[in-house]
């Protein structure tokens, strides 16, 4: 599948929820039914050292919906080699109309190591993986086209290798900026689908705190991202205390309905074909009643 179909496939507007990798199977189904009833256009979900694993989550999900784009965002390289993800991702699109896409990443060191290996020359692991998927050997049904893949890109070099190598990107935890910046890498052509969090929150205190807690706080742990976000004039300041709100203000969108639309569209006009939102909830839920109250507006521009 060319990036333009692609782009047309999964909309302007997609979900990326990691909470469906912690309730179960039946729950998740039935979030994924609703979130495609919605109208929403692809669903996101992310992989763990400890979660649900990425191909089988997919195949859970896509089995219960008929319409929807279900991508992995992303399947981790060092998860399995990448003849079983080129194995799996042919499964996957044949058996499912070709509604699969695969989004694979580099991960972070933290998470790397955990499962035993040692993470070093990322962009060169990506590489080596993407030769190997392009050499492994396939003996099943295939769909036509074969199965898209993007790739989780922060820094200019990884966006060059999801241009050349890829659909396109899929960024996550990044400012409206590095929109604009990824799309000026990835020129015309590829898609760009950046993930967003959102918070219907209307209270700026109470908005941060949720957001800082349940979102940014976890994710300043992991280098590559605090290292992106330099790119983009944050500095040590923004980085303590589980994030300044100069830093939360520009990785969350909070507020009511039309503040977040206004979000999403401002990285459309950056550049995104596609915006994969996530609801915070201040339970850890599935966050669907802020999905069910933004859709009229994000899906009707």
């Amino acid at each position: 599948m060319d990036q333009h179909a692609l782009a047309s496939r999964i909309g302007r507007v997609g979900v990326w929820h990691g909470g469906l990798g912690r309730v179960p199977a039946a729950a998740a189904r039935r979030a994924a039914v609703e979130i495609e009833q919605l109208g929403y256009g692809a669903l996101w979900f992310g992989e763990g050292p400890a979660s649900k694993e990425a191909f089988s989550h997919a195949g859970l999900l896509l089995a219960a919906t008929g319409r929807i784009t279900v991508a992995t965002g992303i399947a981790n390289i060092w998860g399995r080699d990448a003849a079983a993800a080129n194995s799996a991702a042919r499964t996957l699109a044949e058996a499912y109309d070709g509604r699969f896409l695969l989004g694979l990443g580099a991960s972070h060191a933290p998470i790397v190591n955990v499962r035993g290996h040692t993470y070093a020359k990322p962009l060169a692991a990506m590489r080596d993986y993407l030769d190997a998927m392009d050499g492994a050997s396939y003996e099943g049904p295939t769909s036509d086209p074969a199965p898209a893949r993007v790739l989780a890109a922060l820094g200019p070099k990884m966006l060059e290798l999801a241009r050349d190598r890829a659909a396109g990107a899929h960024p996550y935890f990044v400012p409206v900026e590095h929109t604009a910046r990824a799309r000026e890498v990835l020129g015309t052509g590829p898609l760009l689908a950046p993930e967003l969090a959102v918070l219907l929150e209307t209270d700026p205190a109470q908005a941060r705190a949720l957001a800082r807690e349940q979102y940014v706080r976890h994710y300043l742990e992991l280098p590559n991202y605090v290292g992106n976000l330099r790119r983009f004039g944050f500095e040590d300041d923004d980085f303590a205390g589980g994030g300044s709100d100069r830093l939360i203000d520009a990785l969350v969108a909070w507020g009511d309905v039309d503040a977040i639309r206004r979000r999403v569209r401002a990285h459309l006009d950056a550049g995104a074909d596609h915006v994969a939102i996530q609801p915070l909830a201040a339970d850890r839920g599935l966050g669907l009643d802020q999905l069910r109250a933004l859709a009229p507006a994000l899906l009707a521009d």
